[in-house]
């Protein structure tokens, strides 16, 4: 077995096949790796000669990783600001950068030991484009997998997920005549009016005069005689004042003298008399409640509901490809997907505010900005996230179909995401150890002897 054999130019491999004799002919196997830790480099893997034919060189390694050490090179990014993964800022001639995502931009550089520039884009869909024609070796910036985007792009690894929730204008109080009613259920009040009427036809009853007949000896004709059971000082009540006095308790008004002279009805008055103090202090102390923490009208939580009640929802124009709700099997997913225009995260949210309109997008960011634009000293905001998980998708970065690169980023980015659970499980470790040990070490503590007695 031979070793490998490096040329630093093709000068030196003409040289070495030109110095050998024919009986000798040597033919060689090689391969150029531009970027190496020892820089760009040719490097033999074979040798075939006629007499002993094919030998490896150790090891056999025909395609070794050409991008194993990008050797200070400057390659080409594209993004866009999107908080809190990345960020623009400009401090005189200079743009700073930060944000989550170039951090960890910043940890594969210098893992694979090269530079980044990132190019101007006016755009989502230059960032992206300038990724599809390779002047840009990748979208450092997150971006959903989704089917339909790997037929113009590949992704690294997925790194981080994310959930697909909507944002939308909250519900707000409208006055209304009904703010009398809410303070007391349907079932409530069907039964305050059922015992209304039966108390106001048995008094009317009650109140009907009650005839007899009498013969006069002398003129042997009948007498009509009327006794009414309710009257006051000033006369007799009618029917309708009977219904207005019974009707008039029950709204907190007193009797104003007006007293039956019939003892059977006290035991009746003193009935609805109580009746009406409990249901009038109830209904008082719930319409207080109601009017200084008003209930909110119910808000949509799920698509279904959203549907419902928006014209249109809007998104991000490069998840623009989320039409493709448009062939689900839920009716509502693919009436969502009907209703989708793309824009602006802030232009969506604020159509929200002013129309029936919603918004969906990664809650992190939705949250981020509502609370920096839309939340008032108070805490409160105009706009809510919703429930329901649309989605749950896998985040990446676009990089250009068959990138030959892509392998060591992934290995950058795996190693990334997995760190805080190896530390984790390392932390876990160490505690369980040290547990363990201390426990060994320690021995029992012995018992206090007894004080001899006197």
């Amino acid at each position: 077995m031979g070793t490998s054999t490096t040329y630093n130019t093709a000068t030196d491999i003409r040289k070495s096949l030109i110095s050998r004799s024919p009986y000798s002919l040597l033919y060689s196997m090689l391969v150029h790796l531009p970027y190496s830790p020892d820089g760009a480099r040719v490097l033999q893997v074979a040798s075939w000669t006629p007499t002993s034919g094919l030998r490896h060189v150790t090891p056999p390694t025909y395609f070794p990783e050409k991008y194993t050490n990008f050797f200070d090179a400057t390659i080409n990014v594209t993004a866009l600001t999107t908080e809190p993964y990345w960020q623009e800022s400009i401090e005189g001639n200079t743009t700073r950068y930060s944000g989550t995502d170039y951090n960890q931009l910043l940890a594969v550089a210098r893992a694979l030991n090269f530079t980044f520039r990132v190019l101007p884009s006016r755009s989502w869909f230059e960032v992206t484009d300038q990724v599809k024609i390779r002047e840009s070796f990748m979208a450092t910036v997150i971006y959903g997998v989704i089917p339909e985007q790997l037929e113009r792009w590949d992704f690294t690894f997925a790194y981080d997920q994310t959930a697909v929730k909507f944002a939308m204008a909250t519900p707000i109080i409208t006055p209304s005549w009904l703010s009398f009613y809410n303070p007391l259920s349907g079932q409530v009040w069907i039964g305050v009016l059922a015992c209304t009427l039966t108390v106001c036809f048995t008094l009317v009853k009650v109140n009907v005069s009650i005839e007899t007949v009498a013969y006069s000896d002398a003129m042997n004709t009948p007498l009509i005689t009327r006794r009414k059971t309710w009257q006051t000082r000033h006369g007799v009540l009618s029917d309708g004042s009977v219904v207005m006095e019974s009707v008039g308790t029950l709204c907190g008004q007193g009797l104003y003298g007006r007293l039956s002279t019939s003892q059977s009805n006290h035991i009746l008055v003193g009935t609805w008399l109580f009746f009406s103090v409990v249901v009038g202090t109830a209904y008082r102390a719930s319409l207080i409640a109601s009017l200084t923490l008003p209930r909110l009208p119910p808000r949509p939580e799920t698509v279904e509901e959203l549907v419902k009640v928006v014209d249109r929802v809007t998104v991000r124009s490069f998840d623009a490809s989320y039409k493709f709700f448009l062939n689900s099997e839920s009716s509502a997913y693919r009436e969502l997907g009907s209703m989708m225009v793309g824009g602006d995260v802030m232009d969506g949210l604020n159509a929200a505010v002013k129309m029936k309109s919603a918004h969906i997008g990664a809650p992190l960011i939705m949250r981020l900005i509502i609370s920096r634009n839309f939340a008032k000293l108070d805490g409160t905001s105009p706009l809510y996230i919703g429930k329901e998980n649309l989605l749950q998708l896998s985040l990446a970065w676009p990089v250009p179909h068959d990138a030959p690169y892509t392998p060591q980023i992934d290995k950058c980015l795996r190693i990334i995401s997995q760190g805080p659970l190896l530390l984790l499980l390392v932390g876990i470790t160490l505690g369980s150890v040290a547990f363990v040990v201390e426990r060994l070490l320690v021995s029992e503590p012995h018992p206090s002897p007894t004080p001899a007695s006197t």
